[in-house]
């Protein structure tokens, strides 16, 4: 694929929008608070549509369609277990979590909003959260780097460590000046990017005579949810990626930053059906991409969306559809980059180093933070062999085993003691490190289901052997009766 000028043009134009807004968005920042959750300010509409971008990332318009590619609909339950997860999240998380880190007096972090909830004085929980926390998300934030690097070798026809430094140079950028105001609104443009391209391309593809032949002699196999290669423990593992949800940093942010608990059920109804269209999208572009390239296949599947917007389009439309992909990376990695900023910030620097740093102080330290992170999970990154849906497997399991179940019990359960938070996230996020390394049998199973399994068993083990103090379990009732 050569470099055509009119894509170039394209892509210059969509990334100074997005500098644009980071730059507007920097002068609306006043503070540590705007800038990790400004200000709690968020429309529901924002809200909505930065959940489903930050959540997707590349593995929308890269990882899905890949193995749908490859692989046919019977990798679509993925799709449902991310649907039935989220809905749930929003459904019974959201409004909770929303009330509860504003009456811990206005915790801006999940570490942060641990150590509230349980008292924890000595800081141990928040400091294991914490680690945790930049543990996984390093592995996340490679994984969008990698889908970057893809994109821009592919488009570009650049050598893959320099398409990786100029696409992480571009994504850490608005990221570093503007925070979570910066953050919320480019997500909420590429959001609507990426739902329209998912929407355009294979209806575009599909249109074409030649791909209507190609649709009446395609493998059945292809079209089916379950074949004879689908087992009972493949099913049981795609419809596991739901339970991710109540673990995620990045997303549940976002719950903790709308501006009031009222507004949830209209941005609710509003993600819900971003993310229901753009997994249809994302679906019919791979059937689509195998059709189209049946009799030459693709060296790497994940490109399929890139080759098939290059093809049925002129290059000016190409350019702002293959822009969708950088869309949905950014979207992704900025997120994960501001938790990250806002863990370094408030979780390490002011608990531990400076307790009387001011605003202006911290988030000079988020945004170095943002740089460092940006480095590690660049090296990491450095594999050319890296696959963007192996990388975000990983870290979303480690997330949803680690943090899902003591979201849950948290918001939920009263007796929910700090002793039994920390096992719950060191139990979790083991079972998904060692899982990982075994193979063969049952260790075919996703390790976030063996994790969050385990974790919330260790939790409630533990809490009822050391329950919460009378004060703790007063300060749920309080919580409680704000619902």
């Amino acid at each position: 694929m050569t470099i055509e000028l009119p894509i170039l043009i394209t892509f210059i134009g969509y990334l100074s929008l997005m500098m644009g807004i980071g730059l507007w968005a920097y002068k609306a920042t006043d503070s540590v608070d705007d800038y990790i959750l400004g200000g709690r300010g968020m429309g529901p509409g924002v809200t909505a549509l930065s959940v489903g971008a930050s959540d997707m990332s590349g593995w929308l318009l890269l990882g899905l369609p890949g193995a749908v590619y490859l692989g046919g609909l019977g990798e679509a339950w993925i799709g449902f277990g991310l649907v039935f997860g989220a809905w749930l999240n929003w459904l019974f998380v959201a409004k909770r979590l929303r009330i509860y880190t504003e009456f811990t007096d206005n915790a801006l972090t999940l570490p942060d909003f641990f150590e509230k909830r349980f008292e924890d004085n000595k800081g141990i929980l928040k400091l294991v959260s914490a680690v945790t926390i930049l543990v996984f998300f390093t592995f996340y934030a490679s994984s969008g780097m990698v889908g970057g690097a893809i994109l821009f070798e592919k488009v570009f026809g650049l050598d893959y460590t320099l398409a990786l430094i100029i696409g992480s140079t571009i994504i850490v950028a608005y990221t570093f000046v503007g925070g979570f105001f910066a953050v919320s609104w480019t997500d909420f443009f590429q959001g609507c990017l990426m739902l329209v391209a998912l929407l355009i391309v294979p209806v575009a593809i599909m249109s074409q005579p030649e791909t209507q032949v190609g649709l009446e002699n395609i493998d059945p196999k292809m079209l089916a949810f379950i074949s004879d290669d689908t087992t009972v423990l493949g099913i049981i593992s795609l419809l596991a990626w739901g339970l991710g949800y109540f673990g995620q940093p990045h997303i549940l942010s976002r719950f903790m930053a709308i501006g009031s608990a009222s507004e949830i059920k209209v941005s609710r109804r509003i993600a819900m059906s971003w993310m229901l269209l753009a997994l249809v999208g994302a679906l019919a572009t791979g059937i689509a991409g195998s059709l189209y390239f049946a009799a030459e296949p693709l060296a790497n599947p994940e490109t399929v969306f890139i080759h098939l917007a290059h093809a049925a389009f002129n290059p000016w439309i190409g350019g702002l559809l293959i822009a969708a992909i950088l869309s949905a990376i950014m979207s992704t990695i900025d997120s994960q980059l501001l938790v990250c900023s806002s863990v370094i910030t408030e979780d390490f620097y002011k608990k531990w180093l400076r307790p009387q740093a001011q605003s202006k102080e911290l988030m000079l330290v988020g945004r170095i933070g943002v740089l460092a992170i940006a480095v590690i999970a660049g090296i990491v990154a450095l594999n050319p062999e890296s696959s963007v849906l192996g990388l975000v497997s990983y870290a979303w399991a480690g997330f949803g085993a680690a943090f899902g179940p003591v979201v849950l019990l948290a918001l939920f359960w009263r007796n929910y003691s700090r002793n039994g938070a920390i096992a719950t996230i060191v139990v979790g996020a083991l079972t998904v490190v060692i899982w990982k390394q075994m193979s063969g049998g049952i260790f075919d199973i996703y390790e976030i289901l063996p994790g969050f399994i385990l974790a919330t068993l260790s939790g409630v083990i533990i809490s009822n052997l050391q329950a919460p103090s009378e004060a703790i379990k007063q300060q749920f009732a309080h919580f409680e009766a704000k619902l």
